[in-house]
């Protein structure tokens, strides 16, 4: 059905890299969760004012928070929209996040709003009237929210929206909130305890935590987050396909929003070759990054001498012996100074955050390293941290 929906709603809907297709998404899973929500609203209202059950009111005000919760979901995506602008250069894709972390906090709220319902109702349990129009009410309800939970998860990893996974996390907390609000139900009408209350609390708890956990998740891009391994792994092998491109390193990318990507990295290229003609290479990879994969790159241009073979020799020997003392560590902007008494061998190295040697500990392990290939070498070491998630 999921499909279906989407076919029929969404225009272009296989071009997700296209941002207004993904914007199409955001909106069309934003008007869907406001009018389902606000229709389950009305009928566990009716059912818990007909009733006389606390707890169904509170499952009825918590959709009606769920549709509050898509308008913002709607309009976070309209306003994300808007180009960029003097104040704003990189655009407004990040609202996006902004309002997930509205939603999060949302999912707090309403979780800490039920979790004082139900100590209310453990300290005075009140009896309820039971009702076969409640028991299909509430039964219809979590059949209705799980497919809202399979509809936001399948629009949210197709569009890759932190917003839009947050509301499917919501709905699953709504199956199992309403679920608890029926099994209470069923148990006191069986059994004439009440445990509304102790049901409901644990349901408050659980909304709790995942609230706590949906803020994470959707505050992370807005920190800065590191770029994923897979997205690193092809930007650099299509950097390094193209001909005079001997290697890269410092690849630093910064998101501000879906299809607002940009990226730096130094390229290394050969100092005997034409400047001209290397320059032409690197404009044409920047206008194939942005034409390609959207993505803004700024290319730093690095020529090596490669055809002084002692100092690439050389190279190759602090490479080995680097990788000897530990394969993690990489290695780029190799020179070397050559001198009569002695010879100053410059380069820097690069370690994933949260390695476990500090910086000048390891400066003194690399100077070391170079020391015993010869005493005459003087190492220059610059430690570099990289950008990329270790696996």
């Amino acid at each position: 059905m999921t499909n279906f929906l989407i076919r029929i709603f969404v225009r272009e809907y296989k071009n997700t890299q296209d941002p207004a297709v993904r914007q199409r998404y955001g909106k069309f899973a934003g008007a869907v969760g406001i009018v389902t929500n606000f229709l389950l609203f009305l009928a566990k209202l009716l059912a818990g004012l007909l009733t006389g059950s606390v707890s169904v009111v509170a499952d009825a005000v918590n959709n009606l928070s769920d549709s509050a919760s898509s308008v913002i979901t709607l309009v976070g995506f309209k306003l994300s929209e808007k180009p960029a602008d003097a104040e704003h250069p990189y655009g407004h894709a990040r609202i996006e996040y902004i309002s997930g972390m509205i939603v999060a906090f949302l999912i707090l709220m309403l979780g800490f709003q039920l979790a004082g319902t139900s100590v209310g109702k453990i300290l005075q349990p009140e009896n309820a009237f039971f009702s076969w129009l409640t028991l299909v009410i509430l039964i219809l309800s979590i059949l209705g929210k799980g497919w809202q939970f399979l509809f936001y998860r399948k629009v949210g990893k197709t569009i890759s929206s932190p917003t839009i996974s947050a509301t499917a996390a919501d709905s699953l907390n709504d199956v199992v909130s309403t679920s608890a609000v029926l099994l209470g139900l069923l148990i006191t009408q069986w059994t004439r305890f009440n445990l509304d209350g102790y049901m409901g609390l644990a349901v408050a708890l659980l909304i709790l935590f995942n609230g706590v956990k949906v803020i994470m998740e959707t505050s992370s891009p807005l920190l800065g987050k590191a770029p994923s391994r897979e997205l690193v792994e092809k930007m650099c092998h299509k950097i390094l396909s193209y001909p005079g491109i001997l290697g890269i390193h410092d690849l630093a990318v910064h998101s501000y929003g879906a299809g607002r990507c940009f990226a730096t990295v130094h390229c290394e290229v050969s100092a005997a070759s034409d400047m001209m003609e290397s320059h032409d290479v690197v404009d044409t990879i920047e206008r194939d990054f942005l034409r390609q994969e959207g993505i803004h790159l700024v290319i730093h241009m690095d020529p090596i001498d490669i055809s002084d073979e002692k100092t690439m020799q050389l190279r190759e020997t602090v490479r080995k012996k680097l990788a000897e003392l530990d394969p993690v560590i990489s290695m780029h902007d190799f020179r070397v100074v050559w001198g009569i008494s002695h010879s100053n061998v410059i380069f820097d190295v690069c370690v994933p955050f949260g390695y476990p040697v500090e910086d000048e500990e390891l400066q003194h392990r690399v100077q070391n390293c170079v020391k015993e290939i010869s005493p005459d070498y003087f190492a220059i070491v610059t430690v570099d941290h990289d950008y990329v998630p270790q696996e």
